[in-house]
């Protein structure tokens, strides 16, 4: 038997590739466009069944269509609504137990006669869980057996075999999008609310306070407008690496400046070295740029872009210090700077 490897391949010019690509996603995005002319006449009742959902939604399918169930059940979770996905096959096998009357079982089939599927309904009637389906076949014993119906017209694959499930799961992914989002609606959900969900990452630090991106002030270098710059690195040299930036303040901890490692350098290039015993309050950059504290992070992103900065002190409403956004800690997030030049 020949190998998969060595089949034979087709002799297909790169014209002929790409007009195949385009053909699978024109028929693919035909479906959706029949799908946003003809929604589910059910799509409210399944919000509504959801809304009113004490538990959780239990999103279940196998083979593709459960793929495009996890996905389901992520944006779920992601957008507001509590959800987990249950393998069909295991649920015969014990995991039905995570399903209780107070859920919502969400479940997938093209068909509406997955065996895998079929083989649950009884239990969940017994259960007296409510049902969502998502399939092609309004007469099929799945439509049978749900609440709620969000049927799509059944259309080819665009499969040249017309086998492999492609039409048909991005039709499921699109309504299940639709469902996901139109339920975050409902439920005003916000990017604060988001930003809870979603701590990790850029896209969590986008969305984050500077207040939980800042360094400390217990991990800043902080000195007072009478200290000089000698007395100032002495204490801070034996310590653990901290921010560059000094921030000065007065007897109450308000901001009044800021002395950079940069401006330390200027000072040793320039050989003068005497101003490392004078008040820090004489050298020091006076009204520095800064972040308030409740500020978006996005803020002190744009800030340190704008301004060409490496650090940024974070006050409170009293103008006090409390800590420091050192762009080292947001990396990624500083958006590209195109040159000027031509």
């Amino acid at each position: 038997m020949m190998s998969h490897n060595a089949a034979v391949r087709m002799s297909v010019t790169p014209f002929e590739q790409t007009r195949f690509a385009r053909d699978v996603i024109v028929k693919e995005a035909e479906s959706l466009q029949r799908l946003a002319k003809n929604l589910p006449a059910d799509l409210s009742s399944a919000v509504e069944l959801i809304l009113r959902c004490e538990g959780s939604v239990i999103v279940t399918g196998i083979g593709k269509a459960g793929w495009i169930g996890q996905k389901i059940s992520a944006s779920l979770c992601s957008t507001g609504t509590r959800s987990h996905f249950l393998h069909p096959a295991e649920a015969i096998h014990g995991d039905l137990g995570r399903v209780g009357k107070d859920d919502v079982v969400l479940v997938l089939s093209n068909s509406g006669e997955t065996p895998e599927i079929v083989r649950l309904l009884p239990t969940l009637a017994q259960f007296e869980t409510p049902i969502i389906s998502i399939t092609s076949n309004i007469e099929s014993t799945l439509a049978g057996h749900s609440a709620a119906v969000l049927n799509y017209e059944a259309s080819t694959e665009a499969c040249p075999l017309g086998l492999a499930p492609s039409t048909s799961t991005t039709t499921m992914l699109a309504l299940g999008d639709a469902l996901t989002l139109l339920l975050s609606r409902m439920r005003a959900f916000r990017s604060i609310d988001f930003a809870r969900f979603h701590p990790g990452g850029s896209l969590g630090r986008k969305l984050s306070h500077v207040d939980d991106m800042m360094r400390p002030i217990e991990r800043c270098r902080v000195a007072l407008e009478s200290e000089t710059i000698r007395d100032i690195y002495i204490r801070y040299g034996g310590q653990e690496r901290r921010a560059g930036m000094v921030m000065v303040t007065d007897e109450h901890g308000c901001l009044t400046g800021v002395f950079t490692d940069s401006d330390l350098a200027r000072m040793l290039e320039r050989k003068q070295e005497v101003q490392f015993d004078r008040p820090i309050c004489e050298l020091m950059t006076q009204n520095p740029k800064t972040v308030k504290s409740g500020n978006k992070t996005t803020f002190a992103v744009d800030t340190l872009a704008c301004y060409n900065l490496s650090e940024l002190p974070v006050i409170d409403s009293r103008g006090r210090a409390i800590g420091l956004i050192d762009i080292t800690d947001l990396v990624g997030l500083i958006p590209n700077q195109k040159s000027n030049d031509t």
